[in-house]
């Protein structure tokens, strides 16, 4: 098993496929990081005119302990997710497509060996988008933020931890997805419709009737565990807030609908364990030559 998963990081590192998509990866966190952390400084600016003031007192909040960076980490994380997605989809369509899946399964003693293998290489190949996606993500809010409103060392940690571990379901669920497409085109035009567009499209028609069925879905499950920590990092920083703006706060950290962090964790890893059984069942039964 030793040789076999040296083997697949060999694969990876040998392309050009996991640097082609880190780069982009990193401008896309980096832009979106920069772009919310500003936003939340002006939006910071705005609440302490006059005027904002009153509104505040009349709604018996107080805006000087909101940590509204949390929102801009949450939802950079989240966005920049797409690329560790892509890049687990690709790992069994490519080698589908340029028929060395079927030198893979010729030199493993078995197909469940050589599919272990690959699921291993990729949670660290997914682990390592983590880890770059957090800490840029990190590096565009602290430039764009006053420093009264970045998170606590321990809720950092928690918000980086839950991206890691998002960023490694992210790449198994692409796996899934591409062992069962097959195609390298059908299986990033698929992801990307999916997540960028038809579970958004489900979530806004369903809203009236399902308020929470974004929590049950895929993209909103999985941005449910970055958003679920933003959000108890806000409000566990600004005290007691009506329910009007608890469910505001949910909406901006892109957790609507969604539960704790580690339940919604917990569905995401039901879809991830659904896709990828799916997947490995299907390269399990068909022929690769």
């Amino acid at each position: 098993m030793g040789n076999l998963i040296k083997a697949e990081f060999r694969k990876v590192l040998t392309t050009k496929l996991w640097w082609a998509l880190l780069i982009p990866t990193v401008l896309l966190a980096l832009g979106w990081s920069l772009a919310t952390g500003a936003i939340g400084t002006e939006l910071t600016n705005a609440l302490e005119s006059s005027e904002a003031r009153t509104l505040q007192r009349a709604l018996g909040v107080n805006s000087d302990e909101w940590l509204v960076s949390v929102f801009g980490m949450a939802r950079s994380i989240n966005i920049a997710m797409l690329f560790p997605l892509i890049f687990g989809g690709l790992a069994i369509s490519n080698e589908v497509s340029r028929k060395t899946i079927t030198t893979t399964f010729l030199t493993a003693p078995t197909r469940v060996a050589a599919l272990t293998a690959k699921m291993i290489n990729y949670v660290v190949w997914g682990a390592i988008y983590g880890v770059a996606i957090v800490a840029t993500v990190s590096l565009g809010i602290v430039i764009t933020s006053d420093s009264d409103r970045l998170p606590a060392a321990g809720g950092w940690l928690g918000l980086a931890g839950v991206g890691i571990l998002m960023s490694i379901l992210m790449t198994l669920f692409g796996i899934g997805i591409g062992a069962l497409i097959r195609s390298v085109p059908g299986t990033v035009v698929t992801l990307l419709l999916y997540f960028l567009l038809l579970e958004n499209a489900l979530q806004l028609g369903l809203a009236g009737q399902l308020p929470e069925i974004g929590g049950f879905l895929p993209n909103g499950s999985a941005n449910g565990m970055t958003g679920s920590v933003a959000t108890d990092i806000f409000l566990g920083a600004a005290g007691v807030v009506p329910d009007e703006i608890e469910f505001t706060v949910r909406s901006i950290a892109g957790a609507l609908g969604a539960f704790d962090w580690w339940l919604s964790g917990l569905i995401f890893l039901g879809w991830t364990l659904v896709a990828f059984g799916g997947g490995w069942w299907s390269t399990q039964q068909r022929d690769v030559t």
